[in-house]
């Protein structure tokens, strides 16, 4: 079943954007007629039937709405660096989408070597993913911020950074409780300066361990989503 991304989805008939329309008619080639999905990023999934094929502006009639198609039992919230390689990090985007995952944040540490993105791009590629999952809830992605900044913010749930510094780690299948909402800081490539460290840590951080080896940024960011994905037997 093909998948297309609208944000309102609470009319009877549906018009794709024009992005859309052109991958519907144009690439998928679908013919008047057709069933579809279309979801909201809100949680809405519709079964819907094609009417006007048109490639700038299909239309499409609403059959059945299913509200909370993909609610999730918690909220998974990952701060990550941006990779000075951009590909890594909307790597890590896609995946974490395709995994299940509530809100992302871009983190601007004081050992981060970017500092510039674009989120309209980042977008676009949390909605492929979306609808390539056969999601209804796209995450948040949020504004990119300083360290400094995103601790100063009411951060609901449990708390954790991900670092590489000496010191007494535990693992997250330890201490992490399932079906509570969690945070998870990962640093830039040269990992969070000891003053980052500390802040978390004096905010209610815990410090958890990622193994014997050494990870990338975004491979690190996207273990800490699968493993408490699968301790919630989400995955």
């Amino acid at each position: 079943m093909h998948v297309f991304y609208h944000e309102d989805v609470e009319h009877d008939t549906v018009v794709l954007s024009p992005d859309e329309s052109r991958h519907c008619i144009k690439v998928l080639r679908m013919s008047e007629g057709g069933d579809a999905v279309i979801v909201d990023g809100h949680g809405t999934w519709c079964k819907a039937q094609l009417l006007d094929p048109n490639p700038r502006k299909s239309t499409f009639k609403v059959k059945e709405r299913i509200r909370d198609f993909d609610k999730r039992p918690f909220h998974l919230h990952m701060a990550v660096a941006p990779t000075k390689s951009i590909d890594r990090f909307e790597w890590f985007l896609e995946k974490a989408t395709e995994c299940g995952i509530e809100e992302i944040t871009p983190l601007l540490c004081e050992k981060s070597e970017r500092r510039v993105i674009k989120p309209q791009r980042l977008e676009k590629i949390l909605i492929a993913a979306m609808k390539q999952s056969l999601r209804a809830t796209l995450p948040r992605l949020n504004g990119a911020i300083t360290m400094e900044s995103f601790l100063r913010q009411p951060l609901p749930g449990s708390r954790f950074i991900a670092h590489c510094a000496e010191g007494g780690k535990k693992h997250v299948r330890d201490i992490y409780e399932t079906g509570n909402d969690a945070i998870f800081l990962v640093g830039p490539e040269g990992d969070f300066a000891d003053t980052e460290i500390e802040a978390a840590a004096a905010q209610g951080f815990t410090a958890i361990s990622m193994g014997a080896h050494r990870l990338r940024t975004e491979t690190a960011a996207m273990a800490l989503c699968v493993q408490v994905n699968s301790m919630n037997a989400l995955l």
